[in-house]
Formats: C-alpha cells, sequence, structure tokens
C-alpha cells in the first residue's frame, strides 16, 4: 500500500535538493504541488513549483475543506490540495509532500498513518549562510525567516524522524528509506 511522507524544515535547509535527489531513486513517487498566493519567483513555473492563485481563490479553497493542510507565512498562504494527494494514495503511488511544521502537524491530525520527516542543518551558522546565500530575499525577510526557523528548530521532536543535512546524498537516501 502507498503511504504518505511529509518532509519539513526550516527555509533554507535543502529540502528541494534532497527530494529532487530522493525521487531521482523513485520516480514512481508523486510529489504534490501546493497551492500559494504568492508571486511567482524568477524560474518558477505555474503548477510545477505551485499552483500560483488569488486570495480569492484560495479562501475558497479553505472554506469548501479542499485544503489537506495550510499555512500563513511572510504574509502569503500556502496549501495542499487534498483531493489530488487522496487520488494518488487510493492507485497506490507513493506521495511526498514538502511543507512547513505548521503544515505537517495539520496532516497528522487528518492522516495518523503519514510519516513526518524533519530535515535540519548540521549547524545554525550554516543555515544563516544558506539562507543569505541565496540572494532571493531582502535582509528583512531572511531575518524573519531565520526567526522562524529557530521556532520550526524547536518542533523536531514531534516529527518521526529527524534527518541532518550535512550531505544531501546521504539525506535524500535516508528519505527514500521512509518512502519505500
Amino acid at each position: 500500500m502507498a503511504h504518505l511522507v511529509v518532509l519539513s524544515g526550516p527555509s533554507g535547509v535543502g529540502k528541494s535538493s534532497v527530494i529532487n535527489e530522493a525521487l531521482a531513486e523513485l520516480p514512481q513517487t508523486w510529489l504534490s504541488v501546493s497551492v500559494t498566493t504568492r508571486a511567482p519567483r524568477p524560474g518558477e513555473v505555474d503548477g510545477v513549483n505551485y499552483f500560483f492563485i488569488s486570495k480569492d481563490e484560495y479562501d475558497d479553497m479553505a472554506a469548501k475543506g479542499d485544503l489537506l493542510e495550510w499555512a500563513s507565512f511572510a504574509g502569503n498562504h500556502y496549501g495542499t490540495p487534498r483531493k489530488a494527494v487522496e487520488e494518488k494514495l487510493a492507485a497506490n503511488i507513493p506521495v511526498l509532500l514538502e511543507i512547513e511544521v505548521q503544515g505537517a502537524k495539520q496532516v497528522r491530525q487528518a492522516m495518523a498513518e503519514a510519516v513526518l520527516v524533519f530535515l535540519e542543518p548540521p549547524t545554525w551558522e550554516d543555515l544563516e549562510r544558506r539562507l543569505s546565500g541565496r540572494g532571493t530575499e531582502t535582509p528583512e525577510q531572511v531575518e524573519m525567516r531565520l526567526r522562524t526557523a529557530r521556532e520550526e528548530l524547536d518542533s523536531a521532536e514531534f516529527f518521526d524522524h529527524v534527518i541532518v543535512n550535512s550531505d544531501v546524498a546521504t539525506a535524500a537516501a535516508e528519505l527514500v528509506s521512509y518512502l519505500q
């Protein structure tokens, strides 16, 4: 039977890199695409990175119960469309969600059988360097993400498994073991 794995962790910890490597090994796994009310970043593609929707569309989905989980971050809203996840699981296709900590807690309530995995940096300094080095946000936004990261790191004990991302290949191999 296919199962649901949730990968969470602070912004800048390398979730996308770990996921890309894991999916190369397990191409049958479906990576859920979240909805968001934020504008696309350069290079992001609607329907691939996110479904970019209006605040009204988001509010409508939330009101109808069409979101498995939802969160607000940095003034924007994010959520996982419920129907697509349920359809993939019913078709015996493993599902991977890349979501924030508060969303992972909602998934645990909605689907107790989900496997929750937390990805953390090897050191705090490493996370600071990664976030600052991305160059996609203002210094104020980086500081906000670091404040949130401190809170998220305190939530690691809530998860079923913790992976330290010292090396992407090693972290991806560990994630693959939870997806199988």
